[in-house]
């Protein structure tokens, strides 16, 4: 069982920046692969960003690459979304999830563990 906790949502301007935090329980933090999904009011939710065990292994979806980075410190249990240059395109209630595997994935029915979600708003 993995528990995790989001946090570091917040209102910002666009062009602004935020860093979402995702504290994760029980000690094989470190065996899982890491995302970050989004939902949107009235959309379905969406993949953001994914972090293999080690770092080693990044992807992202088209609409954030360049602006947001995916990190993990597996001795603190948390993975990281460093969030820059944000647009109120952005504006969404954020998740971190946990997957059993090896390689990246961004389904997210590969995701075993979900978080309850920090909203994040990005005002113009």
């Amino acid at each position: 069982q993995v528990q995790l906790v989001e946090s570091g949502g917040g209102l910002v301007q666009a062009g602004g920046s935020l860093r979402l935090s995702c504290a994760a329980s029980g000690r094989t933090f470190s065996r899982y692969v890491m995302g970050w999904f989004r939902q949107a009011p009235g959309k379905e939710r969406e993949f953001v960003a994914a972090i293999n065990w080690n770092g080693g292994s990044t992807t992202y979806a088209d609409s954030v690459k360049g602006r947001f980075t995916i990190s993990r410190d597996n001795a603190k249990n948390t993975v990281y979304l460093q969030m820059n240059s944000l647009k109120p395109e952005d504006t969404a209630v954020y998740y971190c999830a946990a997957a059993p595997r090896v390689v990246v994935t961004t389904i997210s029915g590969d995701y075993s563990y979900w978080g309850q979600g920090t909203q994040v708003t990005v005002s113009s």
